[in-house]
């Protein structure tokens, strides 16, 4: 978690600041942090539970894709500044993502872009692409929550629906232990849409990964067997793959999706180690 003074501290000497944005209507203010020229086409960034538009800080001052792209990371309904005016909580996949996509009426390109999403923001990222399928040529999913069968709940879980308990527990933690406590249901609306996805679908998975079951991509790969699907498995990986593998998620970002001979392709790759 950063406060606005670790935010001005880490960009006092950076070449390239984050513009902000609040986008307002009747129901919502949706807080978005953008980099890169607004003509480019956009990179959109969806974070997971809890977190913040800065959990993609390396890649929102990512020299290469700003050169590239209008990275757009957003602050989903509830984190942060962003805020639903007539719900405190919003467990909603439906309601999250059509609330992140109004982020896009600040790119300018007519481009389409590439979204990403990681963790239980992956399901939201797969809804906007849903959605919005004219405005992507990708979607990049890291460490997806998506199977319903696979929830895992933390030692504070189900202490906090008590609400004497969430009295001492910060908003970020209150709203990620409801999004837990409605995410299968919540999944397993989305499991019927999934022949829906049009966008061509990146995956990429962890083994050591204690977050997120890695045999959430067994699932997507169940679930994308007649899409045009890529999964690539990380066997040393933990859960930050954005993080600890920097190189391969701009690349994947970066690179065109490549249109396999099959309905999908499989590809095995280790630590950023055992490349060196």
């Amino acid at each position: 978690r950063k406060n606005e003074r670790d935010l001005r501290k880490h960009y006092a000497n950076k070449p390239v600041r984050p513009t902000y944005y609040t986008i307002q209507n009747d129901s919502l203010r949706l807080f978005v942090a953008t980099t890169g020229a607004d003509t480019l086409p956009p990179l959109l960034l969806i974070h997971g539970a809890p977190g913040a538009w800065y959990g993609y800080l390396n890649m929102v001052d990512d020299s290469i894709l700003q050169s590239k792209y209008h990275i757009i990371a957003v602050d989903r309904l509830g984190y942060n500044h962003s805020k639903h005016r007539k719900k405190r909580i919003v467990t909603s996949i439906d309601l999250q993502a059509r609330a992140a996509a109004l982020a896009l009426s600040l790119n300018h390109s007519r481009q389409k872009g590439v979204l990403l999403g990681r963790s239980y923001g992956a399901p939201i990222a797969a809804k906007i692409a849903i959605l919005n399928p004219q405005r992507f040529n990708k979607l990049v999913m890291l460490a997806p929550a998506i199977d319903p069968t696979k929830e895992k709940f933390w030692w504070f879980s189900k202490p906090a629906k008590w609400w004497i308990v969430r009295m001492w527990l910060p908003h970020r933690i209150n709203l990620a232990s409801f999004e837990k406590f409605a995410h299968a249901k919540e999944l397993e609306k989305l499991a019927d849409e999934w022949p829906m996805l049009q966008v061509p679908t990146t995956v990429v998975q962890g083994g050591k990964d204690w977050i997120v079951d890695p045999t959430n991509l067994d699932f997507a790969r169940m679930k994308l067997a007649k899409k045009e699907a890529q999964f690539i498995f990380l066997p040393n990986a933990g859960h930050l793959i954005s993080y600890s593998h920097p190189d391969l998620v701009r690349e994947l970002v970066i690179t065109p999706f490549q249109h396999p001979s099959a309905s999908t392709i499989s590809v095995q790759v280790g630590t950023n180690e055992d490349h060196k």
